[in-house]
């Protein structure tokens, strides 16, 4: 008996997620696909790699050699073919279906191209920016995690 109801609860639970994910095919599906489209994600993505690695091997340029290498991973496992289905039920969790088409509305508009245009140079210019900022304060990080790691010694030897 306990097996019949266990298996009727997999089942039930079965059919709860596969209502509960979103259809490919429904309107709120399409308005956050028309989205990323507008938002040619798919470049982003592509041109954030790019950054990236760039990014990377000007910090540490004894990487160089292995930027082909790099790149086909990053396409693989970060590249929107990798991505899209994900993307989109992200989309959608954050967005509802007339959200989605209020942003679709700005995407057409010129400014709209735009931002679509520069994201990707805003996201490595903050990378940029912010892996400068790590690097100039890291005698900081430095001198926090000595002391932090000198009073857990401490508080570690009290115990023994």
């Amino acid at each position: 008996m306990k097996r019949i109801a266990i298996s009727l609860l997999i089942a039930c639970l079965a059919v709860v997620v596969q209502a509960a994910e979103p259809t490919p095919g429904g309107s709120h599906y399409k308005a956050a696909e028309k989205t990323l489209t507008l938002m040619d994600m798919e470049t982003v993505l592509r041109r954030a790699i790019d950054e990236m690695l760039k990014a990377q091997i000007s910090q540490t340029p004894g990487i160089a050699p292995y930027e082909s290498v790099m790149r086909q991973f990053l396409m693989k496992h970060m590249g929107w073919d990798s991505l899209k289905a994900d993307t989109i039920q992200i989309y959608m969790s954050e967005f509802t279906e007339k959200e989605l088409e209020e942003l679709n509305r700005f995407y057409e508009t010129a400014v709209g191209r735009k931002m679509v245009e520069k994201m990707p140079a805003l996201m490595g210019k903050g990378a940029e920016l912010g892996a400068k900022r790590v690097q100039e304060n890291m005698p900081e990080l430095q001198s926090a995690i000595a002391e932090e790691a000198k009073k857990q010694k401490e508080a570690s030897d009290k115990k023994k």
